[in-house]
């Protein structure tokens, strides 16, 4: 059942087994693991079925730097959660996004990596991120590049610190639309829009939660009375719902060892620079690393480093990608193309057109084609992050001369990038929150270290020449993140290290967990929707196991 929460009455109490805080994918895929069980669940979900722009300025708050930007910005409150902003094409008129699992290291505990290593091995999780797999509607639970690629499609021959790795792709519509439907379908789970969480009440020793009290825009209040609650708000909206809830725990709950809201991570988004090609062939040899269906399965190539030599380097993880671009003049009339589109909103803009209108016509033997396929054959109209598809582009290795290198990173958790409350409040009177973020020094020279490798391996295999591209001695930052935000509560069975246990249990809270991105310890590279998911699979087995072996009103004792 879906109901809108603003036509509840008045302080009405509302009383279930399970409560699930935010519908992003963490949130629906508990719900859809605990479907037609013996026991109610309560699904509240801050916004909508579809966007409303007041229900997102509740995710309004301050980055320090503002490197961040806005962070409404950064995430979604609307049925299906941020999986509403995914925008990669995917082909056959299907949106989504890129899938792949942590790396075994990533879960190791790492002597050159500060707060790294979590509770259980990879392995631990790999049946769960199996079963992930079917959930976000992706192929084989296969990330290695000799499931992909075939004669036509060949890894580049590098040898020893450089493999080929993939990612897979899935629909944004499964989390958006299609498991909305089936949620809707289960008898035993009850779905509330526009609900948003303002406190979670415990009892005198912050040891159990007994209510959670939910407000709506409209003004209207309630109150859900549950044995088990279980945050599913993303990386920063949990840590923010924690320290909110100070009632009891003055400086907000979990948070007796000051960690909720610390060792915020994302993944920054780093410009490599170019790889020239030896020769032309080489666009005929990659297209393992173009975005393109395999079996129908949405994939794409990547260079990674070896695990062998992240150790012998004592470097962090990190992913290389490869978008073959045009020549200088040509990629310089995409960019006035693009300043002249925006030309009502840009009075710099205004002031060179004819320069702008210039670099237009010269290059208008990129631009026509590259137009008349992207509207006519959905190909890339320049190949990027969002838009693959550029290898099935007939004499393709004509259209492009070299290829722009970019890197998605791992960054160390710092105990210092981290999500406080502010002063400022939103429409329903709730503290707001600031961002702290910065690039440690770690981060740094991984990346930088990470570029000298991948140089000396491109070099070596003689495909061509990497060039690097800094900003002075720093490395080039395109953006802090990929609205990738993990880290906040971080997991560790000791809780004066981490917020939640290796079951996601909230240290010292008997009926409270996490289901989030937040959790990570560390976050590797890789987009972090497939683990979520994985985990959120987990944390629903534990759950179906408390309520089966014990009766509920043991639950909370």
């Amino acid at each position: 059942m879906l109901i809108d929460a603003r036509t509840l009455p008045l302080d009405e109490t509302i009383e279930t087994e399970v409560c699930i805080v935010g519908a992003g994918p963490a949130g629906i895929t508990l719900a859809r693991e605990l479907a037609f069980a013996d026991f109610r669940v309560c699904l509240l979900e801050s916004g909508g079925i579809d966007f409303d722009k007041n229900a997102q300025s509740l995710s309004q708050g301050e980055s320090v730097g503002n490197l961040f930007g806005r962070l409404d910005e950064q995430r979604r409150f609307q049925f299906g959660g941020t999986a509403n902003s995914w925008k990669i094409r995917l082909g056959n008129n299907q949106i989504g996004v890129r899938y792949v699992p942590l790396d075994k290291i990533d879960f190791e505990k790492r002597d050159w990596l500060p707060y790294s290593g979590w509770p259980f091995e990879k392995s631990h999780l790999d049946p769960f991120y199996d079963r992930a797999q079917a959930i976000c509607k992706l192929g084989a639970f296969a990330y290695h590049a000799e499931a992909w690629e075939d004669a036509e499609t060949p890894q580049l021959p590098l040898a020893g610190n450089v493999v080929t790795s993939m990612f897979q792709f899935g629909p944004r519509a499964v989390f958006t639309h299609e498991y909305r439907e089936e949620i809707n379908q289960a008898s035993n789970i009850t779905t509330y829009l526009n609900a948003n969480l303002m406190e979670i009440e415990t009892d005198e020793t912050a040891k159990t939660v007994t209510r959670l009290r939910v407000g709506c825009l409209s003004g209207n209040q309630f109150w859900v009375r549950t044995k088990v609650v279980i945050l599913a708000a993303g990386g920063i909206e949990t840590a923010r719902l924690l320290l909110l809830s100070n009632k009891t725990q003055t400086v907000g709950l979990g948070n007796q060892n000051d960690l909720v809201g610390r060792f915020f991570m994302d993944h920054p988004l780093v410009g490599c620079g170019k790889l020239i090609p030896a020769n032309s062939d080489l666009f005929k040899r990659t297209a393992l690393y173009d975005l393109r269906r395999v079996n129908n399965v949405p994939v794409m190539g990547k260079l990674t480093l070896t695990e062998e030599v992240m150790r012998r380097e004592q470097i962090l993880n990190n992913s290389t990608l490869l978008f073959p671009i045009p020549k200088p003049y040509q990629l310089k009339a995409i960019n006035s193309l693009k300043t002249l589109l925006s030309v009502r909103h840009n009075s710099d803009a205004r002031k060179d057109v004819l320069k702008h209108l210039t670099n237009l016509m010269i290059g208008l033997d990129y631009i026509l084609p590259a137009a008349i396929g992207a509207v006519s054959k959905q190909q890339p109209f320049i190949p990027s992050l969002a838009w693959g598809g550029w290898s099935y582009i007939r004499g393709h290795e004509k259209r492009f001369v070299e290829f722009e290198a970019l890197h998605q990173t791992e960054q160390v958790p710092d105990p210092d990038n981290r999500i406080t409350l502010i002063s400022d409040r939103d429409r329903l009177g709730r503290q707001q929150v600031k961002l702290h973020w910065r690039w440690n020094d770690i981060d740094i020279h991984n990346i930088k270290r990470t570029q000298d490798i991948l140089t000396e391996e491109i070099a070596r295999a003689g495909i061509g020449q990497l060039q690097v591209e800094r900003d002075g001695n720093l490395p080039n930052l395109i953006h802090p993140g990929t609205h990738h935000h993990m880290g906040t509560t971080r997991m560790h069975d000791d809780p004066k290290q981490g917020v939640v246990d290796k079951n996601c249990q909230v240290h010292g809270v008997s009926n409270l967990f996490i289901a989030s991105s937040s959790v990570f310890p560390t976050g590797g590279y890789a987009n972090p929707t497939l683990t979520i998911v994985a985990l959120a699979i987990r944390l629903a087995d534990h759950v179906k196991t408390i309520m089966a072996s014990k009766p509920i009103a043991e639950i909370i004792s």
